[in-house]
C-alpha cells in the first residue's frame, strides 16, 4: 500500500475550505497541519476537519518531519517568499493562483524547483475545470482548433471582501490574480505561446488603490486571438464566463457546465473522477508526487503567464 502523503494547508479562509473539501475525497492524502493569521478561526477549521495541528506561523509547519507536501491559499503577496519557504524545506508545494504578484518572484521561484527533486505546482484552476478539459481533449484530439476565446471575468467588489463575504486583509487583484487565470489558459488551449498583448484600466479605486476595471487583448504565435474583459464593479451575474470560437463548433463554459454556441448542454461528467476543479488540480499535485514527475500547471510550465501579465503591467504604468 502506497505511504499517505502528509500535508500542510496554509490559509483556512475561503479557498483554503475548498482545498478540505476536495481531499477528503482523496485516497492516502491527510491534512496534518493547518496555519492561518487567526488562531481561534484556525482551531476552529481543525476541529471540522480533525487536523490535529493548528499553528500561526507557517515555519512551525514546515518543521514537523511528517509533513511531505504543503498548498499555500495565503494572500498573494506571500506565495512567493513562502513557495521557496517550502522548497527550501525539503516539501513539495502547491501554491493557489497567483504564483507571485512580481515577474522576479516568481522567476525566483521557478529557479528554485529547477534545482532538484520537488514537486513545485501553481493552482491554475481552469486546466483541470472539467469544462475547459472536454474543450482541451477536444483539440488534443484534433476535431477543434479556437480561432478567438472572449472571457468575461465579473464580480461585485467595491469593498475588500473575500469569496464569502468575509473582510479581506490584503487587496485582490484584477491583472495579477484574476488575468492570470485566462492569459494562461489561452496559451494552454491555444497550444501556442502568447506573443501580442495590450492592456486598458478604469479609474483607480480611492481607498484600494487598484483598477476595478481592465480590458485585455491576446493573441497567440499560431493567430488565435483572446479578448478579456475584467471588472469588481459589475453588479449582475457573477463568475467568468468563456466562448471558445473555433474551426468546428463554439463552445460556452460557464464555471463547471459546458454549452454549444446554441446553448445545448454538454455531457462533461464523465472528463474526470470528479466536477470538483480544486479537487482534480489536487489530485493530480499528489499524483506528480507519488510518481515522481512534474505536474500539469507546474511552475515552470505557468511562468509564461507571468512573463505576459508583466509585460501588460508595464503597458499601464
Amino acid at each position: 500500500m502506497a505511504k499517505t502523503i502528509k500535508v500542510a494547508l496554509a490559509g483556512a479562509g475561503a479557498f483554503g475550505i475548498k482545498h478540505l473539501d476536495g481531499i477528503k475525497n482523496i485516497d492516502g492524502v491527510e491534512v496534518v497541519s493547518l496555519v492561518s493569521r487567526d488562531l481561534d478561526k484556525t482551531k476552529e477549521v481543525a476541529a471540522k476537519y480533525g487536523i490535529g495541528h493548528v499553528t500561526t506561523e507557517l515555519a512551525d509547519s514546515l518543521a514537523l518531519p511528517e509533513v511531505d507536501a504543503v498548498i499555500l491559499c495565503t494572500p498573494t503577496q506571500m506565495h512567493a517568499a513562502q513557495s521557496i519557504a517550502c522548497l527550501k524545506a525539503g516539501k513539495h508545494v502547491q501554491v493557489e493562483i497567483p504564483l507571485a504578484d512580481k515577474l522576479a518572484d516568481a522567476e525566483a521561484v521557478v529557479a528554485l524547483a529547477r534545482q532538484g527533486g520537488l514537486v513545485a505546482m501553481c493552482g491554475h484552476t481552469r486546466r483541470f475545470n472539467p469544462s475547459h478539459q472536454y474543450v482541451h481533449q477536444q483539440i488534443e484530439a484534433g476535431k477543434f482548433s479556437i480561432f478567438q476565446m472572449d472571457v468575461q471575468t465579473y464580480f461585485f467588489r467595491r469593498t475588500n471582501m473575500n469569496a464569502l463575504g468575509q473582510p479581506r486583509s490584503w487587496t485582490d487583484h484584477l491583472l495579477w490574480h484574476h488575468a492570470a487565470h485566462t492569459v494562461d489558459l489561452f496559451a494552454y488551449q491555444a497550444g501556442s505561446p502568447i506573443v501580442q498583448a495590450n492592456a486598458v484600466q478604469g479609474p483607480i479605486h480611492p481607498q484600494l488603490g487598484i483598477a476595478m476595471d481592465m480590458s485585455i487583448q491576446l493573441k497567440a504565435a499560431n493567430g488565435a486571438i483572446c479578448t478579456l474583459s475584467l471588472s469588481f464593479n459589475n453588479d449582475g451575474p457573477l463568475g467568468t464566463f468563456f466562448r471558445y470560437i473555433g474551426d468546428t463548433a463554439t463552445y460556452i463554459a460557464r464555471y463547471d457546465d459546458l454549452f454549444t454556441g446554441r446553448d445545448e448542454q454538454i455531457d462533461v461528467s464523465r472528463v474526470a473522477v470528479s466536477m470538483n476543479g480544486i479537487e482534480l488540480q489536487d489530485r493530480e499535485f499528489f499524483t506528480a508526487i507519488r510518481e515522481g514527475r512534474e505536474p500539469n500547471s507546474s511552475v515552470a510550465q505557468v511562468l509564461p503567464c507571468y512573463q505576459v501579465l508583466d509585460q501588460l503591467e508595464r503597458q499601464l504604468r
